[in-house]
């Protein structure tokens, strides 16, 4: 009997702040909290010296963005477990070296020219094969990057073959 009570209490599954799904998500808001804290110490530019939004601005935006994804995802992951895999896949180091690449595209030739390139090598990685679609990623999305941080941020990417054109 004392047995059939022990196998019992080893099938039911540990509570929810045991799981790694908890743990990672409770890191990730935690030191999003920590730093989104922090922000509000930040100063505010008078408005003559202010190009765009302020400073302290963008980093609340992106980190609530941060704390509501992480929700989302912490909240897929009760419906649907994580898989527990042995190896990453291939597409994670293929990633990782697209980001590499990114950065020395774009310190040697242009930051626009390397969000095209990581658009395009990032989108093959993941599954898409048409040539159409991957070009109209590399065009749309480094113009969209741009129309935002030039009219909403008032922020200029740095000098290079591609902004050159149009800064000057």
């Amino acid at each position: 009997m004392n047995n059939v009570r022990k196998q019992k209490r080893a099938d039911k599954s540990l509570p929810f702040f045991f799981k790694d799904e908890f743990k990672v998500s409770f890191v990730i808001i935690f030191i999003s909290i920590i730093l989104l804290i922090s922000t509000f110490s930040f100063d505010i530019v008078p408005p003559i010296l202010n190009r765009g939004i302020q400073p302290a601005t963008f980093p609340k935006a992106l980190l609530i963005l941060i704390i509501s994804l992480t929700l989302i995802i912490y909240y897929l992951s009760i419906k649907r477990p994580w898989k527990i895999g042995k190896k990453l896949p291939k597409t994670f180091f293929l990633t990782l070296l697209s980001f590499l690449i990114f950065v020395i595209i774009s310190k040697t030739l242009d930051f626009f020219l390397a969000i095209s390139v990581l658009s395009i090598f990032v989108s093959y990685n993941w599954g898409e094969r048409r040539i159409f679609y991957l070009l109209l990623v590399s065009i749309i999305f480094p113009i969209l990057v741009f129309i935002f941080f030039e009219t909403i941020l008032g922020l200029r990417f740095p000098p290079g073959i591609i902004t050159n054109l149009y800064y000057y």
